[in-house]
């Protein structure tokens, strides 16, 4: 991995960036001083060859796990000969991009906004990018436009196995990885022995595209800046990236996880749970929010409340649950949510969601979102919280020392 000196444009107008070029971005990459997308960019300068779309499309139009198979209605963009490819379709194969789509390409060029978790699967779309050049020994120069990372340096979870691995757990990468993205592709780039070059280009200097979540006292060490895009359609704002690390199990049960709210992975609750406001009176607890609760967290507080998704799970029902709210204390989300789940998965009504759930693996929604036995063990009762908090720690601990091998801030 080569970390570059000068901009993305100004390796096309030295001649660097040369040939036919391929572009894997989403909405997130536009340049607010030109006002205009990078992909507008390329191909007024006559560059852009292909442009490759991942999981929500190019808008982030699409909700989760919506199947694009053609960029047709793109053509209104007027993008005149620019190839349009789907990464993320029906079938396992659809998320890797077939060999006559790289094959003829000099340069591939990637910009997209990740938000420090393992599930988000723009991750996975880099690493099978990745995994088909080295596969087939194509050598394209590759660059990676960096952004910072909106969750921080934090790191969280126990990296996931290959038994585990999926389309939303790429093998060996922990919960929250603490990494720009840049620097993710770095390790994607080394752990594959990947033949091609690879350019990582800082933020810093293509600071134009660098316009991240921003959310300022909350462990964020990389830089502000005053405009954010949404990556996706349920990550509205930099708390939903905050908690998202823990909140995202709450996909491997019945539970809402606040998809169709304005406030998705920060809300959340199921209309079964009606049965809250009698707990804490039945219990002697003073709120939810008593330092005795099993549900206290330094880092956050609930706020109990009544919601109506407007889509997805329980669509139009009204929910019983909560608002997490940061305090800008310590937070670690992954170790809340893994308490809050075993705590509801005792109220009747909870149930965790079966079947296969994502491509590339048959296990279920927790199993996947989880990808550790004893999580999983925790989370059914079968383990403690001491158990589970020590394998955090010293997982934690490890990764960090390793990652930091591919730190460039």
């Amino acid at each position: 991995m080569r970390v570059a000196a000068k901009t993305l444009l100004e390796f096309a107008g030295d001649g660097s960036l040369a040939g036919r070029v391929g572009l894997l971005c989403n909405q997130a990459s536009w340049d607010f001083s030109e006002g205009c997308y990078l992909f507008e960019q390329l191909h007024r300068h006559g560059k852009l060859h292909r442009l490759f779309l991942p999981e929500h499309g190019l808008f982030a139009e699409l909700q989760d796990q919506e199947a694009l198979h053609s960029g047709a209605f793109y053509n209104c963009l007027h993008l005149d000969g620019v190839d349009f490819v789907s990464l993320y379709g029906s079938s396992e194969a659809s998320l890797s991009a077939p060999l006559d789509k790289l094959n003829d390409l000099d340069a591939i060029v990637i910009d997209l906004q990740d938000v420090g978790c393992r599930y988000y699967t723009f991750i996975s779309t880099v690493e099978k990018l990745f995994r088909s050049l080295t596969e087939h020994r194509l050598q394209p120069e590759v660059y990676v436009l960096d952004r910072p990372n909106p969750a921080g340096r934090q790191v969280e979870g126990i990296p996931v196995s290959k038994e585990y691995a999926s389309f939303i757990g790429v093998e060996g990468l922990p919960h929250r990885h603490g990494l720009t993205f840049g620097e993710l592709c770095g390790f994607l780039h080394h752990r594959l022995n990947a033949p091609f070059p690879l350019t990582v280009i800082p933020y810093t200097l293509d600071r134009q595209y660098a316009a991240p979540l921003a959310l300022p006292g909350a462990g964020n060490t990389f830089v502000k800046t005053p405009c954010a895009i949404y990556p996706s359609p349920n990550i509205p704002s930099a708390y939903a990236c905050m908690v998202y690390s823990g909140q995202c199990l709450l996909e491997g049960t019945n539970l809402s996880e606040g998809r169709g709210t304005t406030r998705p992975f920060e809300i959340f609750g199921a209309p079964f749970l009606r049965q809250l406001h009698d707990y804490n009176r039945s219990h002697s607890y003073s709120g939810w929010n008593d330092p005795q609760h099993p549900l206290y967290s330094e880092g956050a507080r609930l706020r109990l409340l009544h919601f109506i998704p407007t889509f997805h799970k329980h669509s139009g029902e009204i929910c019983y649950g909560f608002q997490l709210h940061l305090t800008g204390k310590p937070y670690h989300s992954l170790l809340h949510s893994l308490r809050i789940l075993r705590f509801l998965s005792g109220f009747e009504g909870f149930a965790w969601r079966e079947g296969v759930y994502e491509k590339g693996n048959d296990k279920t929604a927790i199993e996947l979102l989880a990808g550790n036995d004893l999580l999983l063990d925790y989370l059914k009762g079968r383990a403690s919280e001491r158990e589970m908090q020590q394998a955090l720690a010293d997982s934690e601990a490890g990764w960090l020392a390793a990652s930091r091998a591919f730190w460039i801030y």
